[in-house]
């Protein structure tokens, strides 16, 4: 058994229809599906993101596991975007908290902001310099 790629990106929130008004105004488009809970509460919300449509839920913070540590933590999903500073300021003004700033890998920048739920989301690029050609950034050839 092995595994077979990304399914989905689940984050957990104490207000559902709130991170749900959060992020469809960061992605520019409702969630593809929610779901009511008791009383008609937003429980669950999915967002199809990119150009792969991966996999974004939100889902009440009631799922948590038992013990689940106060404070962002736990896996981070770097995205990928065209200009990481430019999204980082898009989602300060918004209201996320730079949480590691915008810091260069070789050819990639990375940076992770902790949004206004308590979640990490990494944001990921590629660094437009001239010490760097697409041919470095293009997979190792094979003879």
């Amino acid at each position: 058994m092995s595994l077979r790629g990304f399914n989905a990106l689940m984050f957990l929130v104490d207000d559902v229809a709130a991170a749900t008004e959060w992020y469809t105004e960061f992605l520019g488009a409702p969630p593809v599906f929610t779901r009511p809970g008791r009383g008609g509460r937003t429980i669950y919300a999915k967002f199809a993101v990119g150009e792969d449509q991966h996999e974004l839920a939100l889902a009440d913070s009631s799922r948590a596991p038992e013990g689940r540590p106060a404070g962002p933590g736990g896996a981070v999903v770097h995205w990928s975007v065209d200009d990481v500073e430019a999204t980082l300021a898009r989602l300060t003004s918004m209201g996320a908290r730079e949480y590691v700033p915008v810091t260069p890998h070789g050819p990639f920048v990375t940076a992770i902001v902790v949004d206004p739920f308590g979640n990490l989301l990494g944001l990921h690029g590629v660094l437009a310099t001239p010490h760097y050609s697409d041919e470095d950034l293009a997979p190792a050839r094979t003879s």
